[in-house]
């Protein structure tokens, strides 16, 4: 999968730094890594997959 041009960013509930960041600018594709590894491997998701993630979290 191509990341060229992604935009990491972490939540801003994030504490000490140590969290994922998510990049979702990309047109079909949300990419996530571990924030303290930002060159290791990266979980890709559909944007429509990633958004059903977030809202359910967010209600439970």
């Amino acid at each position: 999968m191509e990341l060229t041009g992604a935009v990491w960013r972490k939540s801003t509930r994030s504490g000490n730094g140590e969290c994922v960041e998510v990049a979702d600018n990309l047109a079909g594709v949300v990419g996530v890594r571990d924030s303290k590894d930002p060159d290791g491997p990266v979980l890709t998701f559909a944007p429509q997959t990633w958004r059903a993630f977030v809202d359910y979290t967010k209600r439970h």
